[in-house]
């Protein structure tokens, strides 16, 4: 298109401000997925030859992007990333803690080990000095933490207010505040997911499968083979974040009296393998996620069989 301006470049720490920055100026940006080039990574390399191959890639439509472009909850979105960096550091200190009661062969199996009111018991089990003190800093790195992990939540949880369709999402069962908070952070938006099956893929829920020699040619006429495609799992490229938040509210709901908790149970009955059932009851928590941000119904579980994943 004469006069159209097209900019391509590879997603990383400053994608995001070079997305914003040259948005306004330009026809069409498109931030792509370095991983999914694999012509990239042969042959000489440097900047000049990275951009006429991202450039060439970009006149053929065969560049794999990375969404950009929903600037309207990025408050929330910031404050979804600084939460979910406090949880995975606070994770880190507490398994950090245990590995050094281990190391010493001191037993220290659930949380009594955490609390302060437990704590100069736990550090009178300790006889070296130098182990002593680093168990000290990291309970100092505990509390911290915790109080950080507390601000964070309150603070998302006002900033997920302001949006009314987590409210909505609050009604399915074990999705609570938090992960609804979550979900629309790192969704951002439904429109970018055509499908369940989409969604399900981005989340890492999506299923891989293999499969070669699918058609045959029998007297001159193109048939399709009945036999099912090999499963090889599930799919590897995702956001961890969101599939993290899927299981965890699979998992909550298998425990929790409710609509989730009976499709669990009747699943187990016919057979089916716990995990199996986690990972369907995630798929259809996901799938009910979509619907409901899509259409703005409320939660009903006459349809929950309508959304089988």
């Amino acid at each position: 298109m004469r006069g159209s301006l097209f900019v391509t470049f590879e997603e990383g720490t400053w994608a995001a401000w070079l997305y914003d920055l040259l948005k306004p100026h330009v026809t069409e940006v498109l931030v792509c997925n370095p991983g999914k080039i694999p012509l990239h990574k042969q042959g000489n390399k440097s900047d000049q030859i990275d951009a006429r191959k991202l450039a060439e890639r970009l006149r053929l439509h065969d560049l794999k992007p990375v969404y950009h472009g929903e600037n309207g909850i990025r408050m929330l979105r910031e404050l979804a990333r600084s939460y979910l960096t406090v949880v995975k550091d606070l994770s880190r200190v507490m398994n950090r803690l245990k590995a050094l009661y281990r190391s010493w062969a001191i037993p220290c199996a659930g949380r009594d080990v955490y609390y302060r009111r437990h704590r100069s018991e736990w550090l009178d089990k300790i006889q070296e000095p130098g182990v002593r003190c680093r168990a000290e800093r990291l309970y100092q790195q505990l509390d911290m933490l915790q109080h950080l992990r507390q601000q964070a939540r309150r603070e998302l949880l006002v900033e997920s207010r302001k949006h009314t369709i987590t409210a909505k999402l609050r009604q399915i069962p074990s999705l609570g505040p938090i992960r609804s908070a979550l979900a629309v952070a790192l969704m951002q938006t439904p429109n970018r997911f055509r499908s369940k099956r989409q969604l399900w893929t981005y989340s890492g829920l999506g299923l891989e499968t293999r499969d070669s020699g699918e058609y045959y040619v029998v007297k001159g006429q193109v048939r399709r083979r009945k036999k099912q495609a090999t499963i090889r799992g599930l799919n590897k490229d995702h956001n961890h974040d969101l599939k993290g938040l899927f299981k965890g509210a699979a998992t909550r709901a298998s425990v929790k009296p409710g609509p989730f908790q009976e499709f669990y149970q009747r699943s187990l009955a016919k057979g089916i393998k716990p995990t199996m059932v986690r990972l369907t009851l995630a798929r259809k928590i996901a799938a009910i996620t979509l619907t409901l941000w899509k259409k703005g119904e409320d939660f009903d579980i006459n349809k929950l069989n309508s959304q089988a994943a």
